[in-house]
């Protein structure tokens, strides 16, 4: 049995939902591409593609860390990784690019 198993599992289903959330993120810039006005520029879409990408591999990075910690015989303070702050971030950014494309397509 892997020792401390259910840590590692949550840690593994903490990683797929920013993965399943980077992905909705480039599903928005795709419809966005599809659905906005034709003069429209491509930078918001490019965005939202961009940051889905950084997502997936900042939240990667926060897994592996984290595996290490869990991996430790000692105990480690409960103090939270910069990666979590720039994760949320990343998502209240994406929801304000959504909220301009609303804005604007309106």
């Amino acid at each position: 049995m892997i020792r401390n198993f259910g840590d590692h599992a949550a840690n593994e289903r903490t990683f797929l939902a920013w993965v399943r959330t980077a992905v909705s993120i480039v599903g928005f810039g795709l419809v966005v591409a599809r659905v906005g006005p034709p003069q429209n520029t491509h930078w918001s879409e490019m965005a939202l593609l961009i940051s889905g990408a950084v997502v997936v591999v900042v939240a990667y990075l926060r897994k592996r860390a984290l595996r290490k910690r869990i991996a430790q015989a000692r105990e480690a303070d409960d103090d939270t990784i910069p990666a979590d702050t720039l994760l949320l971030l990343m998502v209240v950014a994406m929801f304000a690019s959504l909220a301009f494309f609303a804005v604007n397509v309106s």
